[in-house]
């Protein structure tokens, strides 16, 4: 088999450039760098295996071209440039035509830092978790601030519609992805964009397609920070014992943050009611500001103070902050209610590392807590779908009255001995006295959904996928019951 023979020392933009396309352009990431480039002028096209919303309704609406497949021709006429995903592989049939039409290319991560942060100031969230929340709060911060911040952001901001924006300001909020660059760029992604300014939230072992263990991880967040220097910030969650210990070793400034009653930045006295949290912030012992917000869950609470932090650097007035966080509408599937039929709420959710499900299970039980709580989860993630967590799993769904799992997708691409079981997973469960159900597809598994809803039900749905587009289809068929 051919396999392409690409180095990064080829990596050279053209000067003159009008058609660019993007191999792998439905990732979340890769759409709203098309969308970027569209804005900027160029001529976008893109290739995709997996064509589905949102980012293919988002991509249409932004009247770029996409074409299914691999093929190829997809290459012909050839563009001055392309960009290639990291779901392109070595023998990839697009992969191998580049290398044989010997065209300019640049990673994905090396497309932003030259299409997006040239001669802006990077704001850069990192972690293995809340990512997306936490870029999509400090975004719309600034944007209620009057500061016109571009951002790239991993999943839907409701307050924007869009995840991608390049702003006239001088700030651009980027999450910062710890997955690797490309095929023939296997470090981190968010190596590549230099921050001025950055948050960890969290550090723990996940994609284990190409981590070998926690500290390959912890190797990847130490070069980030290694990377900036005195008059730079570092915000860090001090709640995390391996984040705070990380942190230390920074030659910026760093602030800590979180729950903890001995951290300089501090939440305190959170109190939920009827969907709408009130906190106090405190900073160095002393009450800062109270405000509310309807974002819900610890892990939510901790992702707004680490946005709070980072705006309080900004220079952003309290005032500011406070209105922003009120006005703050969440991030599509992030706990995200895509709709409510025959009493039924159904919810969607990205989760997919145990401690993510874990917590986002927790946060809906507390939010619902006189509703029974359906958990739905679809193992699809490269970690996922690995035995790695195959023990976690089992202790992430406690709080949920039920827990329906199908089998993964995609299996044939993992090492037969490396394979997780949605079978063992649910016999482990009900070993530990949940209720919880195997099905071997995901029509099967609508259609028990269905039988089993009863008015007042809430069904948590949780993928990093399309998950067959469970959360619409279950709704629609409420609507028949």
């Amino acid at each position: 088999m051919k396999t392409a023979e690409l180095s990064p020392a080829l990596n050279k933009v053209p000067g003159e450039l009008h058609h660019i396309h993007l191999m792998g352009i439905c990732g979340t990431g890769m759409a709203s760098l098309a969308g970027i480039l569209k804005e900027k002028g160029f001529k976008v096209t893109g290739s995709d295996r997996n064509i589905y919303p949102p980012m293919s309704t988002l991509l249409d609406s932004l009247s770029i071209t996409l074409l299914q497949g691999y093929s190829p021709d997809h290459l012909h006429p050839k563009p001055d440039l392309v960009i290639v995903g990291n779901v392109i592989t070595r023998d990839n049939s697009q992969a191998v035509e580049l290398s044989n039409l010997s065209l300019p290319y640049l990673s994905f991560p090396q497309a932003i830092r030259h299409f997006a942060l040239n001669g802006k100031y990077p704001i850069v969230i990192t972690g293995t978790h809340g990512k997306t929340t936490t870029s999509s709060l400090i975004a719309w911060i600034l944007e209620k601030a009057g500061r016109s911040p571009g951002f790239m952001i991993g999943g839907i901001p409701l307050n924007f519609g869009v995840n991608f924006k390049t702003g006239n300001g001088s700030l651009f909020v980027i999450e910062g992805d710890e997955y690797d660059t490309a095929f023939f760029d296997k470090g981190p992604k968010f190596l590549h964009y230099i921050p001025k300014a950055a948050i960890i939230t969290s550090i723990e072992f996940d994609h284990a397609d190409i981590y070998r263990d926690l500290d390959h991880v912890i190797e990847s967040f130490r070069r980030l920070i290694d990377l900036m220097s005195d008059n730079e910030i570092l915000i860090a969650n001090g709640d995390s014992t391996l984040v705070k210990k990380e942190a230390e070793r920074a030659d910026c400034k760093v602030a800590l943050y979180g729950l903890s009653e001995d951290l300089p930045w501090r939440a305190s006295d959170i109190r939920l009611n009827e969907g709408i949290t009130s906190l106090t912030i405190e900073r160095a012992g002393k009450d800062h500001l109270k405000l509310s917000t309807r974002l819900y869950g610890l892990h939510n609470i901790s992702n707004l103070l680490s946005a709070v932090v980072m705006a309080d650097f900004l220079g952003v007035p309290k005032q500011i902050i406070k209105d922003a966080l009120w006005d703050f509408k969440g991030v599509k599937r992030r706990q995200e209610i895509v709709g409510e039929e025959q009493g039924v709420t159904v919810l969607d959710d990205f989760a997919h590392h145990p401690t993510a499900v874990k917590k986002t299970i927790t946060a809906v039980k507390e939010r619902y807590e006189k509703r029974r709580l359906f958990a739905v989860f679809e193992p699809r993630s490269n970690s996922s779908r690995r035995n790695v967590f195959q023990r976690q799993y089992s202790l992430s769904f406690d709080n949920a009255d039920f827990v329906m799992i199908p089998e993964p997708p995609l299996m044939n691409k993992i090492p037969e001995h490396e394979r997780f079981s949605s079978q063992n997973l649910v016999d482990d469960l009900v070993g530990r006295g949940v209720k919880a159900f195997y099905f071997s597809n995901t029509d099967q598994l609508l259609s028990e959904m269905i039988k089993k809803a009863e008015k007042g039900d809430v069904f948590l749905i949780m993928s990093n996928g399309g998950f067959d587009n469970l959360p619409v289809r279950f709704l629609d068929e409420l609507k028949n019951v």
